[in-house]
């Protein structure tokens, strides 16, 4: 039977290179995004390329988009054999030129929507006694840049909420990693997407430890 991973917050570069390398070993592909010309896009470029795709579109700032996208994700495919969680909001600056608002958007997005997302998969996979989740960190949750407060604090946050996970859940036979990226992703370079993609396919494969730095 073959599995499925659903990537929230596909688009070009991480997201859509870690759902072609799961792809490419026989995953279905599920892309959740907000834009759903995008999304009809990226299923084109997959369905070309030999990956079955499916798309759904979600806004990771309203959580019961997501609820209501993943109930009729795992009404037609079952569980969620790997949820990577790639989401991120990329407007940034410093830490007080942030409203309020903004700022509990920022978190919503970039850490209280994972949890939504992992909850929302994680009855099933128990069920089964096995399940991945993949939280895509960065360099910023461990040294924080003032110039990039938003995300320096989400990732902080969400590496906290990963571990925590990472403790509560194995014993459900479901493994939770952290893949951190220490640099800037860029083609070509030592942090291609592809080559990053690569670490993720290698945590699902050995879950072996909490966090990867790349």
């Amino acid at each position: 039977m073959k599995k499925n991973i659903v990537v929230v917050g596909a688009g070009k570069g991480l997201g859509n290179a870690v759902a072609k390398r799961f792809g490419k070993s026989g995953f279905r592909v599920i892309l959740i995004a907000r834009n759903v010309g995008n999304l009809n896009a990226y299923k084109e470029e997959f369905e070309k390329e030999g990956i079955e795709t499916f798309i759904y579109s979600a806004d990771c700032e309203k959580p019961q988009t997501l609820e209501s996208a993943f109930k009729e994700i795992q009404d037609a495919f079952g569980v969620v054999d790997v949820l990577v969680y790639n989401a991120r909001v990329r407007k940034d600056g410093f830490a007080t030129a942030f409203s309020n608002d903004d700022f509990i958007k920022h978190y919503q997005t970039d850490v209280a929507s994972a949890l939504c997302c992992v909850k929302l998969v994680i009855q099933k996979q128990a069920q089964q006694r096995s399940g991945v989740i993949l939280l895509s960190g960065g360099i910023f949750g461990d040294n924080p840049s003032k110039e990039h407060a938003g995300i320096s604090i989400g990732k902080a946050a969400l590496k906290a909420l990963g571990k925590t996970l990472h403790d509560e859940l194995r014993e459900k036979g479901i493994f939770v990693g952290l893949i951190t990226i220490a640099g800037h992703i860029q083609p070509n370079t030592q942090h291609a997407p592809e080559l990053i993609a690569e670490k993720y396919w290698e945590a699902y494969q050995k879950q072996d430890k909490y966090e990867v730095v790349y």
